[in-house]
């Protein structure tokens, strides 16, 4: 019996392994209005993005969308376009702008 459980405990950890949990390393810029986001990929796949702003406990996760050019991650309420090493970031329903030229300071 205990090799049962053994095996079975093997399985869900083998199984586990596949997903990855996102790091808590994240990527700090700073916009031209001096507000700070704190940002890092919340999946290995690069699909979603895990967002703080001015170093907040709040956490936005944002969901990759269509964009012309760059990469555009949104949760409908709050957006983060990227392109190179620099982006914006803008609340959506009333398109106000929180900071553009964001990057490594």
């Amino acid at each position: 019996m205990k090799g049962w459980f053994a095996l079975a405990g093997l399985a869900l950890l083998a199984g586990c392994a596949g997903q990855q949990a996102p790091s808590d390393d994240w990527t700090r810029w700073v916009c031209d209005s001096q507000a700070e986001v704190l940002w890092r990929f919340a999946d290995a796949s690069r699909e979603s993005v895990d967002l703080r702003l001015g170093g907040g406990d709040i956490v936005h996760r944002l969901k990759q969308e269509p964009a012309g050019s760059g990469a555009l991650y949104s949760d409908g309420n709050l957006a983060f376009h990227t392109k190179g090493d620099e982006g914006l970031v803008y609340w959506v329903a009333t398109d106000d702008l929180i900071g553009r030229g964001c990057k490594a300071p």
